[in-house]
């Protein structure tokens, strides 16, 4: 069975969900994983697919005006086990260059590995969210090398856990 990595990208617009789950449903494709959000005015969808050949869903997403799609065969994922213990990070402040460049190299030089992030700027207002896998035991030097990180920034910061079946 074919699985194939997809993204979509447009000007945001009434409909664009249901133009391309149905072009992708016409040609037998079955959504296993899919993110999808706005972007300051842009519609972006990152999908996970399996079933049809590559070329078969370009040509269904082809005749989608306005949209820029991609298609690319991945492997399957393998038996992943989950590498350390879900937590959330989450930073408030003003906007400024480098945030997540700064906290991103933190998490990474902690060993941690960040499953989603999402940013969002509103008026000066900078926000990231981010789902971290830390190492087991590595928790309380993360959440000290981010208050470093944060206070460099001039932001604020919090490491909290999570629990992996609400995320």
């Amino acid at each position: 069975m074919n699985e194939l990595a997809i993204t979509v990208i447009g000007p945001d617009r009434t409909g664009i969900i249901a133009d391309v789950s149905e072009a992708l449903a016409g040609v037998g494709a079955n959504l296993s994983d899919s993110t999808m959000t706005r972007l300051r005015g842009h519609f972006a969808m990152t999908l996970i697919c399996n079933g049809p050949a590559a070329e078969d869903v370009e040509k269904a997403l082809a005749p989608l005006t306005g949209l820029l799609a991609t298609v690319r065969a991945v492997a399957p994922e393998a038996d992943a086990d989950v590498a350390g213990e879900p937590y959330l990070v989450s930073v408030h402040g003003a906007d400024r260059l480098g945030i997540v460049a700064a906290v991103t190299r933190v998490v990474a030089a902690a060993g941690g590995n960040i499953t989603d992030l999402t940013t969002r700027l509103t008026g000066p207002l900078y926000v990231l969210i981010a789902e971290v896998e830390v190492p087991s035991g590595g928790a309380d030097t993360l959440a000290a090398r981010l208050a470093l990180a944060a206070d460099e920034l001039g932001v604020d910061v919090t490491l909290r856990r999570a629990e992996s079946d609400v995320l």
